[in-house]
């Protein structure tokens, strides 16, 4: 409490949108948004945080609350195609090569112009739009089901990109 900054770092619900994603157990538990929410809530009412979030208040400190990136629900799967070197994230994908519906993506062709790095001469980027998330042709009904109705980030959505914050103090 002597110091003028302290910095906790929490990712557990980041964690959780990971797990609502590769654990079937947590997918059963949280199978929309509403049971994520709910899961959510329980686990801040019973955890370390909400502990140290009252002992911040018994001090009558401030207290800022930020995240790093944000998330969005995605529910439309768009084809996406390219070769083995693309990345894996749902929202976005960089490459050589890439072929995919324009109508779902924010493309940028010349990454110098949005201050993205360049892997080679042909290296594009494409953004999935709103909730939209890219899914490759191989098992492509397989991962359609897998991804649809979970968290992701990577994109560019406002959801995504814009950083909330808040700053606290005790009354």
């Amino acid at each position: 409490m002597q110091n003028n900054l302290n910095v906790i770092v929490y990712n557990f619900v980041d964690m959780l949108s990971h797990a609502r994603t590769e654990m079937e157990v947590i997918r059963e538990l949280v199978d929309d948004e509403k049971a994520y929410r709910s899961i959510t809530v329980s686990w801040f009412e019973n955890s370390p945080l909400h502990d140290i979030l009252k002992q911040v208040a018994a001090k009558k400190a401030r207290l800022v609350i930020t995240t790093d990136h944000g998330t969005v629900n995605v529910t439309e799967p768009s084809k996406i195609v390219g070769d083995r070197n693309v990345n894996a994230n749902l929202r976005y994908k960089q490459g050589k090569s890439l072929t995919y519906e324009k109508k779902d993506v924010f493309e940028i062709r010349n990454p110098a112009d949005a201050f993205l790095p360049k892997s080679n001469v042909s290296t594009a980027y494409v953004f999935a739009k709103e909730y939209k998330y890219f899914v490759y042709p191989n098992n492509y009904n397989y991962y359609v089901t897998y991804y649809r109705n979970t968290f992701q980030h990577g994109g560019v959505s406002l959801e995504e990109m814009i950083i909330p914050y808040i700053t606290l103090s005790a009354k």
